[in-house]
């Protein structure tokens, strides 16, 4: 016999919101406090109808309109303060730093965590583990022109993949991904990969995929009903199973490791850190163990691969919409490198319109909108309203990079938000794609270098030319959305760059 036509969607509905009534109503409720004002929520679901799930911070956007630059939104049971606009998103992450650097939840990486790592941790276990991270990687070169080099190698190698194709259509984004992943490989790893590598594609594939899944409908879904998607069928299973996967591959690393390791030559993080459990292996209370290292390189091993990559992707597309820009850039690259070297470092303070240029991308895209989710760490008094502890703080990083009061005609892309009259490079309070404060992304420092060095050896060798027709305008044209609009290219090599002259077509 066929119910289906029984099952109505007002039943539906109530059945699915008794079942995570059942499933959520055993967190307990937070301590009393004055929260600020926001829309009125449904039982269950909050205020999930008001929220484009695809779109999540364009809907909180458009809410602040109606409930100003702080206020409360309901994600199922769990309200989360909303901070809209650069004063806000300062005067909580910079100004009150201490307070608001708890890491907030987010379920779909705390299955896979249990709250180790560096990203997903609280309390004393994140601040000795990050102060151990930052040294190590500090000692590795990263953020440091110690890793220069390593990054002008990777660049070398990125730009012979690129020849290969002999100036036909291609989609560049799988050899920028490798490229990139090979320089944070070499910190963490102490190796890179070919970029044929069988293991290493499949890696990074998983990696590629979790990406795009936790960026879509699926995603944020299971954020705000982790325990009802965990009973529903659906592609956000694949998170996990590809997360499983990662932890295999860094495992193995680490046994590998362990084998052949010597205390008085660490190679990488993974050796600086099987010393250190070696140190601490009798105290129980330490938070260096196996579990912990894997998940803190999956942790590094992500965030230095993802979001540097594509960034870089959206750079490609955006000199493509806007020639007139990738024009002066390679008239800035020709007049200060020249054919002769490979960019380096240095070479950024006399760059000042390509360094503009590279900043207004970061700006335009805003690649983590939403950044990751905060928490006050303890009852926070905050715009004469009382947060208490373990509150859950949505930082609106885009609404901060779109703020009209701090760039001028803010959805245009425009690199003059970062020059001043007189052409010179012009830095901003209100650029934060790492977002700021004590939960600044780790490896911001090395994401700079990426990008500056990749960008320009690649335009140095190459112009881009799209094989279809940009995006559009608008910003909320697909180009805008990470993960869309995106057409193979036709790179090609200039025929000459003798002489030190511009070339504006190359």
């Amino acid at each position: 016999m066929d119910f289906s036509g029984a099952i109505t969607p007002a039943l539906l509905l109530l059945c699915l919101s008794c079942l995570v009534l059942y499933l959520n109503g055993k967190s307990g409720g937070r301590k009393s406090g004055k929260m600020p004002p926001g829309p009125a929520p449904l039982p269950f679901v909050g205020n999930l109808f008001q929220l484009d799930p695809k779109e999540m911070h364009r809907s909180l956007e458009k809410l602040s309109e109606s409930y100003g630059p702080i206020y409360t939104i309901h994600l199922g049971s769990l309200p989360y303060v909303v901070l809209c606009g650069y004063q806000a998103v300062k005067e909580a992450l910079v100004d009150q730093a201490d307070d608001f650097s708890g890491r907030g939840d987010f379920p779909v990486f705390y299955r896979f965590t249990r709250g180790n790592g560096i990203a997903f941790s609280n309390g004393e276990k994140w601040k000795v583990l990050r102060r151990f991270a930052l040294q190590t990687l500090k000692n590795f070169g990263m953020g440091t022109s110690s890793i220069e080099g390593r990054i002008q190698e990777e660049a070398q190698f990125l730009v012979q993949e690129f020849k290969k194709t002999g100036g036909a259509p291609f989609d560049p984004i799988n050899p920028v991904c490798r490229a990139v992943s090979n320089v944070i490989c070499a910190v963490v790893f102490g190796q890179r990969y070919e970029y044929q590598d069988a293991n290493f594609l499949t890696l990074l594939d998983h990696l590629n995929e979790n990406f795009k899944i936790m960026s879509s409908i699926w995603g944020e879904l299971y954020n705000i009903f982790p325990s009802l998607m965990d009973l529903l069928p659906g592609p956000h299973h694949q998170i996990f199973r590809n997360f499983e996967k990662l932890r295999q591959f860094i495992a193995e690393h680490i046994r590998c490791h362990q084998k052949d390791l010597d205390p008085d030559a660490p190679r990488d993080f993974i050796d600086c850190f099987l010393i250190r459990m070696e140190q601490e292996k009798q105290d129980p209370l330490s938070y260096f163990h196996t579990e912990t290292l894997v998940m803190t390189t999956h942790n590094l091993f992500f965030g230095g691969t993802e979001t540097t990559s594509t960034t870089l992707r959206y750079s490609f597309l955006i000199l493509m919409k806007h020639p007139e820009v990738a024009a002066r850039v390679h008239q800035e690259i020709d007049h200060v490198i020249g054919p002769g070297r490979p960019p380096c470092l240095a070479d950024r303070k006399h760059m000042p319109y390509t360094e503009a240029v590279l900043c207004e991308i970061q700006r335009y895209i805003s690649i983590l909108p939403m950044g990751l989710p905060r928490a006050v760490t303890r009852d926070t008094p905050f715009r004469g309203f009382l947060l208490p502890k373990g509150t859950n703080v949505i930082p609106l990083l885009s609404s901060v990079h779109y703020d009209p009061a701090q760039f001028k005609d803010p959805t245009a892309f425009n690199p003059d938000n970062f020059l001043d009259e007189n052409g010179a490079f012009k830095s901003s309070d209100a650029f934060m794609p790492f977002a700021p404060g004590k939960r600044i992304c780790l490896g911001a420092g090395l994401a700079r270098m990426e990008i500056f060095l990749f960008l320009t050896t690649i335009l140095q060798h190459f112009s881009l030319h799209p094989t279809v027709h940009p995006c559009g305008d608008r910003p909320d044209a697909p180009m805008h959305r990470p993960g869309q609009c995106s057409p193979p290219l036709r790179i090609q090599a200039p025929p000459s760059l003798a002489g030190g002259g511009t070339h504006t077509h190359r």
